[in-house]
């Protein structure tokens, strides 16, 4: 089966300069068109993604007013179509008038067929990529998961194992390093749930001193200590209908494990200085990067209140374990990082690339936003070179024997790898693999990778 041919629409009122355009295009689906009535019928039919035009238009043969109205009507038309202007040595005015307008470039005639084949190249491909890019900003906007980015197969599962636990009462204990992305699942848990409407409120056991945790949890009575001017809320009474999140729950002192435990069985709390019983309705949701089961096996967890908090227990992997994330990623946050710092030509040089795929990060998710930002902000030019990055290498992990799992598990890897790399590019990822696209479709259905972040 071959791979389909991209669309490509030629501009050009001369017979035979189309003839010998066409002919340098071969490589592409060329449709043409004399004029601009035929070039906004050809738009409309083939919506090309590239478009070649010499401003010259009859009626206006050595002007430029009519290409300026058919650039002004292809971009009324379609967007985020790459128009590549071919102007005269003497019409570098309206090449930069057509820039303005939203022309993608211009190249000067006569036309050098290798450097415009160059300059169509990286148009389509820069086309693709936006389309890309896009794509996966929806497919987040859309989904309830909004904040999770991976093709990962372990993480796709973790997605689906908080779609299911979310409409229920359970309690959720997340387990996984730091930086893995514990509260992102945390707010998807609450956003899922009957109790999306109502607050979610959050609280890290082991950023807050032990004297003034417990009144941060359940509130404090006027007088209860000094400085306590008025009655206050602790967090989890504000959390009433809603979702409390407790982050790093495994650095909670012993004395407050009593107290949590005691409102997870009564749903009651009592404020700091206080003596009624308060009812109070949450959801609970926790977080650590302990092992809890080996910190109440040593007495520093009490055993009762882990059963409790783990009715339902995920399991997120780091991301040095996430196959092909650690591209995804990288290509997500230059991209939002490049956006806010107004930088929005940049990406990645081969060798940064390369660094982010072997590096272990051992910050996880959290160190990867950071070094990205970093980056963009240091980059000089339009590329993050591995300079830029600061990172070193990764080291070996353990290998399969079993060829057949060998070949599945290279091959998988294969194909995540080289779509993160070209950040979803369809196209440029079958270049890099060396297949057709209807053949990497096929593949990605074999090994059910999906097209965009899941």
């Amino acid at each position: 089966m071959t791979q389909a041919k991209l669309k490509l629409l030629i501009i050009e009122d001369d017979p035979g300069l189309q003839k010998q355009l066409k002919w340098s295009f071969d490589a592409y689906d060329v449709v043409v068109a004399g004029d601009r009535e035929a070039a906004l019928a050809q738009i409309r039919r083939h919506e090309p993604a590239v478009v070649t035009m010499d401003l010259g238009l009859p009626p206006d043969p050595d002007g430029a007013t009519e290409g300026l109205a058919t650039l002004q009507g292809i971009l009324a038309l379609a967007p985020d179509t790459k128009v590549i202007v071919l102007t005269g040595n003497q019409d570098h005015a309206h090449a930069v008038t057509a820039i303005g307008m939203g022309a993608y470039d211009f190249h000067q005639k006569p036309a050098d067929p290798e450097i415009l084949n160059l300059v169509v190249k990286r148009a389509f491909f820069l086309h693709a990529l936006q389309a890309e890019n896009r794509r996966m900003q929806q497919n987040q906007a859309d989904s309830p998961l909004q904040g999770l980015i991976t093709r990962d197969a372990g993480m796709q599962k973790v997605a689906r194992s908080i779609e299911k636990v979310a409409p229920t009462s359970a309690s959720v204990m997340l387990l996984g390093e730091s930086g893995t992305g514990k509260e992102v699942l945390a707010r998807a848990l609450h956003q899922l749930s009957p109790r999306a409407s109502q607050r979610f409120m959050a609280i890290n056991c082991a950023a807050i001193p032990e004297n003034l945790l417990e009144s941060e949890l359940f509130g404090y009575e006027k007088g209860a200590f000094t400085g306590a001017a008025k009655q206050t809320k602790g967090k989890v009474e504000l959390a009433h209908g809603g979702t409390f999140f407790l982050d790093e729950v495994g650095d909670l002192p012993m004395a407050l494990q009593a107290k949590l435990l005691r409102f997870l069985q009564e749903r009651v709390i009592e404020r700091v200085g206080g003596h009624e019983e308060i009812p109070v309705d949450v959801r609970i949701v926790c977080a650590t990067h302990q092992n809890l089961r080996e910190l109440a096996t040593a007495g520093r967890f009490r055993e009762d209140l882990y059963y409790r908090l783990s009715e339902i227990v995920v399991n997120i992997p780091p991301l040095r374990d996430r196959v092909g994330d650690a591209a995804l990623l990288a290509h997500h946050f230059k991209n939002k990082f490049s956006a806010a710092e107004g930088r929005g030509t940049l990406h990645f040089a081969p060798d940064a690339i390369a660094q982010i795929e072997s590096y272990r990060w051992p910050g996880n998710v959290r160190e990867m936003e950071n070094c990205i930002k970093r980056a963009v902000i240091m980059a000089d030019g339009t590329q993050i070179l591995a300079e830029d990055l600061g990172l070193h290498g990764a080291e070996a992990g353990d290998e399969a024997i079993n060829l057949r799992q060998v070949r599945d598990e290279a091959e998988y890897a294969a194909i995540v790898k080289a779509l993160a790399r070209v950040d979803g590019n369809i196209v440029k990822a079958s270049e890099l693999l060396g297949v057709s696209r209807p053949t990497l479709y096929d593949l990605m259905n074999r090994h059910g990778i999906k097209t965009a972040a899941a």
